[in-house]
């Protein structure tokens, strides 16, 4: 008899490790992919950011990944000449989701965090070395060609598979699912190091876009002494061969001497911008490098793979739970504007810092100047992620729609704690202190105020303030923190509810 799973994950990643932990949570029976039998020891992705550890806090696995971290320092820009031009940096605290709104990491440890939790699912089977040769699909379900480290295949099937698979997916490319080129290609030499008390004392302590003509490099303050450089490879220069150390020292030499750090790893890459022009097909759905690809220039990669498991599994449980399965079909169309839109702004930054005729630097430099008034601007991290802009989100045009709704510090019976762990997961719909009477809501109040048992006293001000500044007094978050809707009155809420019943469960209650 064929093994059969509700879902099936190919690629245990970062992403997939997600997926797989976020459908174990939800209950599905889930078998999970990997042709490699370890997790990669080499550092690969570095950042990560507060909306992504809130997710992760949901998944009850924050703590083990937060000592494996440290904040992301501001990021200065230093154009022609060596003058500053531009420093992107945090929104300052209190932090709107709880957490530090952008953080550094070490990807080893992080994902064996990731993996662990995961195989740990009820009702998740992991299986490493395994590979996917082939994959074919019907209405009603997908079936699936599996070779094991001994050369042995099987079948299986599953309702659903979700394919992490990587930048060159097997599944993407059996399926003829095509990617669009957003029109970025520049050679990078990717340098992880282990610096040295020696070196660390050369280094500058923020992290630095030296937007030099001759040469641009990226330089990254990761976790302890971890610290990255990115350096655009020049016309001529044979990728594998930079790669040697004694060339990466060479390119290094302005920092570091010979003893003042390890090399870790060099890599070349090609840095890319694709995006999937079809999320679904059938049963199957792509997410993380499978189904875009972006420059490195904010930290982001990691991010929106992540982002995509997390809007696909609460779709895929509200659908098997009865939820009109046209949810399904938003997955794509959020994700990927979303996608689209950072990697739009992302090539922007990364044009300016790849700018290689000095001339047209020194325009860059002096217009990014003039955009601060005299001085270089300062511009948030927060602010070049975008919102949703399309998908399952209310009617309108409000400003509120698909942003991040906040995560403030509430008092909790065991003292103050991060707001999700009070109300957990799903949807909620949150009230301002001035809002009208409504059942199945939690109501936020300010420090000082009286206790009652459908409220949550907030320390900081964060939801306050947030609700002041969106002129409304209810919000209706989904179960990926994204604000479906909000309303300034009873019919409003009201009006919210209706329309996400419609669509979840014609009897569903939203509480």
């Amino acid at each position: 008899m064929t093994e059969h799973y509700q879902a099936l994950v190919i690629g245990f990643g970062p992403t997939g490790a997600v997926a797989t932990a976020l459908l174990g949570q939800a209950g599905f029976q889930t078998l999970t992919l990997d042709r490699a039998t370890e997790v990669y020891d080499k550092p690969r992705a570095i950042a990560i950011d507060h909306e992504i550890m809130r997710l992760l806090d949901g998944l009850g696995v924050a703590e083990k990944v937060l000592p494996h971290t440290a904040p992301f320092p501001a990021s200065e820009h230093f154009g022609a000449q060596g003058q500053l031009i531009r420093r992107i940096d945090m929104v300052p605290e209190p932090y709107p989701m709880g957490f530090t709104p952008t953080m550094v990491f070490t990807q080893p440890p992080v994902e064996a965090v990731l993996r662990a939790h995961a195989a740990a699912m009820p009702g998740v089977t992991v299986e490493l070395g395994t590979e996917l040769i082939g994959i074919r699909q019907d209405a009603g379900s997908v079936t699936l060609t599996l070779r094991d480290a001994a050369g042995h295949t099987r079948e299986v099937t599953a309702e659903t598979v979700i394919a992490c698979d990587g930048a060159s997916s097997f599944v993407r490319q059996a399926l003829g699912m095509a990617l669009e080129d957003l029109v970025f290609d520049e050679p990078w030499l990717v340098v992880d190091l282990r610096v040295a008390p020696s070196g660390l004392a050369k280094l500058p302590v923020n992290a630095a876009q030296f937007c030099d003509p001759a040469r641009p490099i990226t330089y990254i303050v990761g976790p302890g002494n971890h610290r990255r450089f990115e350096i655009m490879l020049l016309p001529g220069e044979d990728p594998k061969a930079m790669q040697a150390e004694p060339q990466v020292m060479r390119l290094l030499s302005r920092w570091l001497a010979p003893g003042d750090a390890e090399l870790w790893r060099a890599a070349s890459y090609r840095f890319h911008a694709l995006v999937a022009r079809d999320w679904r097909q059938g049963r199957v759905f792509l997410a993380g490098d499978a189904a875009h690809q972006q420059p490195p220039f904010i930290g982001q990669g990691m991010c929106q793979g992540l982002r995509d498991a997390a809007s696909l599994v609460w779709k895929l449980a509200a659908v098997r739970d009865g939820a009109a399965p046209t949810l399904l079909d938003s997955y794509g169309e959020e994700r990927g504007r979303h996608v689209r839109t950072l990697t739009t702004r992302i090539k922007a930054i990364g044009r300016q810092i790849c700018e290689r005729d000095p001339e047209a630097a020194r325009a860059r430099d002096a217009a990014l100047i003039a955009q601060g008034g005299g001085k270089a601007p300062v511009v948030t991290r927060q602010e070049i992620v975008p919102p949703l802009e399309c998908g399952f989100l209310a009617a309108g045009d409000h400003p509120a729609r698909g942003t991040l709704f906040p995560q403030p510090w509430v008092q909790a019976p065991s003292g103050w704690a991060r707001m999700d762990r009070v109300t957990g997961g799903g949807w909620r719909l949150f009230l301002s202190p001035g809002a009208p009477e409504t059942q199945g809501a939690w109501r936020l109040l300010p420090t000082g105020s009286t206790p009652r048992p459908d409220a949550m006293i907030e320390r900081d001000g964060v939801a306050a303030a947030w609700f002041a500044r969106q002129g409304a007094c209810a919000a209706l978050v989904r179960p990926d923190n994204y604000v479906f809707g909000v309303a300034r009155d009873a019919a409003g809420i009201a009006a919210l509810r209706a329309h996400v019943a419609a669509i979840l469960h014609p009897q569903k209650e939203i509480a």
